[in-house]
């Protein structure tokens, strides 16, 4: 009996600096679920090109791709079971972008929330961050893929790829393959030190794997209320809980809880535990990253050997479109 297809999931995450914590929960622990589940296929990405919207230095996009790479692999994305690459290894990906936008409504790229905040935040208004929605739509629909894991705040950028397929489908015939959503409600978003959603945008992170006095530093400095010390607290109500429960064990994040609504607990003493734990949980990816680092040739081997087989399907996939478009 042939066994059914397996789902191919697509994700990947932009090299604009060092990962944090909101990158793992949201991006790289899903990742890593995903992988070890025997009906899915994954294709796990470090998005270069998406990066280049904000003008990064070049020496740094290189580092910073390195950097994401050994982050991933360190944290348990496993390039015998994931393909993994570069998104800039992907010649086919520029190309079907190109098609993509002469086929996208102005209005529909308009009405994206994404770049209206990113203005709104100061950021150069360019034509690479006003297409970003189509340059991920090439990314999704080159590798025929089924699934793709979002947050809340992409989920739109997703329904404009489908939107993209759907239309490419109509006009030329059924090429594309149309994706859905995987979002993961209970992770969807980490807060900062500051409340808001972790972001490197906010300068409110928390490094995976910063220098330990950077990250108590960042710890300790997680804003709070003003209630004191002896009163009981509101956890649900708490950045430092909130970011503890992603790391703690049901039963650890219970007794915090208890120990929240008695009174008698500090922010002060919650941080400590906070940071004690966050040591705790990646000390063994700490270490498997150290290892890594002292032979940066075998992760461009890595990205090498991912991006020929992540080929396999961008090439076919693009033959068709452009048969379909009457190029070839």
């Amino acid at each position: 009996m042939n066994e059914p297809p397996k789902k191919r999931v697509l994700s990947g995450i932009q090299p604009s600096g060092r990962l944090h914590l909101g990158n793992y929960f949201g991006m790289i622990k899903p990742a890593v679920e995903l992988q070890n589940q025997a009906d899915n296929q994954c294709f796990y990405f470090i998005a270069d090109y998406h990066a280049l919207t904000q003008l990064p230095d070049p020496e740094q996009l290189r580092s910073h791709s390195l950097e994401a790479t050994l982050d991933l692999l360190a944290c348990g994305v496993d390039p015998e079971k994931t393909v993994l690459f570069r998104q800039s290894d992907i010649p086919e990906i520029p190309q079907l972008t190109w098609i993509l936008s002469c086929l996208a409504p102005l209005g529909l790229l308009e009405r994206c929330h994404s770049y209206k905040d990113k203005i709104s935040r100061g950021f150069s208004p360019n034509a690479g961050l006003f297409n970003y929605p189509v340059l991920m739509a090439a990314d999704i629909l080159a590798y025929n893929s089924d699934l793709v894991p979002v947050g809340k705040d992409q989920k739109q950028h997703l329904e404009v790829t489908r939107d993209l397929a759907q239309k490419f489908n109509w006009q030329y015939g059924d090429v594309l393959v149309e994706p859905k959503a995987l979002i993961r409600d209970e992770t969807a978003v980490v807060p900062g030190i500051d409340g808001r959603k972790m972001s490197k945008s906010y300068d409110n992170f928390i490094e995976l794997f910063g220098r330990d006095k950077t990250i108590r530093e960042k710890i300790m400095r997680i804003q709070t209320d003003s209630t004191p010390l002896e009163a009981p607290k509101d956890p649900d109500k708490c950045n430092v809980f909130a970011l503890y429960k992603l790391l703690a064990s049901q039963e650890e994040m219970e007794e915090m809880r208890a120990a929240y609504l008695k009174g008698g607990l500090g922010y002060g003493h919650a941080k400590k535990a906070l940071l004690e734990k966050f040591q705790e949980y990646f000390a063994a990816a700490r270490e498997r990253r150290q290892e890594l680092a002292r032979t940066p040739e075998k992760i461009e081997e890595v990205l090498q050997e991912g991006a020929k087989k992540a080929r396999k399907t961008t090439t076919t996939v693009l033959e068709k479109v452009l048969k379909a478009i009457g190029i070839r």
